[in-house]
């Protein structure tokens, strides 16, 4: 089973840039997208043209903001929105899709924003989070994918020293939210597989960053340690427009 997320920055947008091109490309079993910026019926319009698919999707309150969706080839045996604390089930940043031999939950993490405004939030959401992952997990193993908006380590950004406790995406409260989730038993696969494989999946817009390759990797696949063996590969792929981030995926065999 090949899963595919992507945050595609506008699921309108990405789709007028050939975005139908590079799903088969892509061929995945699954695609997770994160900040699709529209309501459940314009996420449902904007992919009408894609077909061998189940649709589901997870909006914000607020129009035009945050926002997940799943295609599946295979219909899942359940699928579930939000965390169900009111507090966090406002910007459609969660869904959860039971298949037989696994739950697999996408998120939109929240940034902490250019002035880290919403850093206290953040932490309180990465604790709450990992605490709902592991409900899931009692029942069976989880695969989470998705924008975690941080930087685990000073690999996983061209510019650790400058960026260090000054910009949201690497704070130490957000690499020790996600060193959290590896702390209680989540894997990170491209870790795993690939070791200190240097590898982004974000640029800025600015000043030629893609380009440049001046990137951060904050897109994850994270998986139970039960499952960590059928993860056949974990990769990025670079070569994929369309968005400020790439696609990253996993094969599971």
């Amino acid at each position: 089973m090949r899963i595919i997320s992507w945050n595609v920055n506008g699921i309108r947008a990405v789709m007028k840039k050939d975005f139908e091109t590079s799903l088969k490309q892509m061929s995945p079993d699954i695609i997770c997208f994160q900040e699709t910026k529209a309501q459940d019926d314009q996420v449902a319009e904007a992919l009408s043209p894609i077909t061998g698919y189940h649709l589901y999707s997870n909006s914000a309150v607020k129009k035009g903001y945050s926002g997940t969706a799943i295609l599946s080839k295979e219909k899942p045996l359940s699928v579930v929105n939000d965390m169900g604390i009111e507090e966090h089930d406002q910007e459609g940043r969660v869904i959860a899709a039971e298949y037989n031999d696994f739950y697999l939950v996408t998120v939109y993490t929240p940034n902490s924003g250019s002035a880290l405004a919403r850093l206290p939030y953040r932490q309180t959401w990465d604790a709450d989070f990992r605490a709902y992952l592991k409900d899931l997990e009692s029942k069976k193993p989880v695969v989470v994918c998705g924008d975690l908006n941080v930087a685990h380590q000073a690999i996983d950004l061209k510019n650790p020293k400058p960026n260090y406790n000054k910009s949201a995406g690497y704070m130490q409260e957000e690499i020790d939210g996600i060193q959290g989730h590896l702390d209680a038993g989540f894997i990170d696969t491209f870790r795993h597989i690939h070791g200190d494989t240097i590898k982004y999946s974000w640029w800025s817009y600015r000043a030629a960053a893609r380009a440049r390759n001046v990137g951060w990797r904050i897109d994850y696949f994270l998986t139970s340690q039960s499952i960590i063996d059928k993860v056949a590969d974990s990769f990025i792929l670079n070569e994929i427009m369309g968005s400020d981030h790439c696609p990253v995926g996993i094969e599971l065999s």
